[in-house]
């Protein structure tokens, strides 16, 4: 246990020597999860693994924006693919960095496509702000509020019905989102995916994970590296929850076809894990 904690000490210092005032380091390990990858935001190293994303227009006959009510009285949006025989299955996705772009588009209809009878959100958790440089990007994650991410998801989950079952997915800062996404779903959850994302680190909220998960993660990565991907083994443990682990040996952000550090066997496989993953519980 004194390892463990350790490990756990050893992140929160490297943490906090990223975070943007020195004033406040001394509180990074009881910040959220969510709060603690904001933190990346301001690294110099973190900003440079993310190129501009090379331009890409999504063109799609099924896709289509929508405006989803909240309970803050705010409308969030919604990029929606709805299956063409009635469903209760959906998949929730989760935006990395830049935002709802058309990128995350189109894996939402590729997963459409693919999964089959199956309705797909992505979910815009910017509100509408989109990034093409990564100072842009950064300072969109830094003024991210988790509050109001939630707020999203339980609109996004009033639109789906209270029969949905719901699964979710999501890159970067978007894993870390379907992670909490998972969560606020409740008993309407039933499979999270995680590529290389800030995992939920309270095990009393854990408990209360109603689904399984799968965490895919690179293993050249400086951020979510083993370190994390250890302590959240032994946190799902610990709340007597099922996680599964696909590392690569690959960099941050290989699975994001923009990246030119982008490995195209490994997303390969790590798609084929996150389909079977789907499947095996969206039926």
């Amino acid at each position: 246990m004194k390892k463990l904690n350790l490990i756990f000490l050893g992140l929160c210092v490297s943490l906090a020597a990223w975070a943007q005032n020195d004033a406040d380091d001394i509180t990074v390990c009881h910040t959220s999860a969510t709060e603690k990858f904001a933190l990346f935001a301001s690294n110099k190293d973190f900003n440079s693994s993310h190129p501009n994303p090379v331009p890409y227009i999504h063109q799609s006959e099924n896709g289509k924006t929508i405006t989803i009510k909240t309970a803050d009285g705010q409308d969030a949006n919604g990029y929606l693919l709805v299956a063409k025989k009635k469903t209760n299955n959906w998949v929730f996705v989760f935006q990395e960095w830049w935002g709802l772009n058309d990128h995350i588009k189109r894996e939402a209809e590729q997963l459409y496509k693919d999964l089959g009878n199956v309705n797909v959100i992505a979910l815009d958790m910017y509100d509408g702000k989109l990034a093409t440089t990564p100072a842009d990007a950064g300072k969109f994650m830094g003024e991210f509020k988790q509050d109001r991410g939630n707020i999203i998801v339980k609109g996004a989950i009033a639109y789906a019905g209270k029969d949905a079952k719901i699964a979710t997915v999501g890159w970067c800062f978007g894993g870390g989102q379907s992670m909490q996404a998972s969560l606020a779903a409740e008993k309407q959850a039933v499979a999270c995916v995680i590529y290389y994302g800030m995992p939920e680190g309270d095990v009393s909220r854990l408990k209360n994970l109603n689904c399984d998960v799968l965490a895919i993660w690179p293993t050249q990565d400086k951020w979510i590296n083993k370190d994390v991907m250890d302590e959240f083994e032994v946190d799902m443990k610990a709340a007597g929850k099922k996680v599964t682990v696909k590392a690569y040996d690959a960099d941050h952000a290989f699975a994001n076809p923009s990246n030119p550090k982008h490995n195209k066997d490994f997303t390969a496989d790590a798609y084929k894990n996150t389909l079977d993953f789907f499947k095996a519980r969206l039926n």
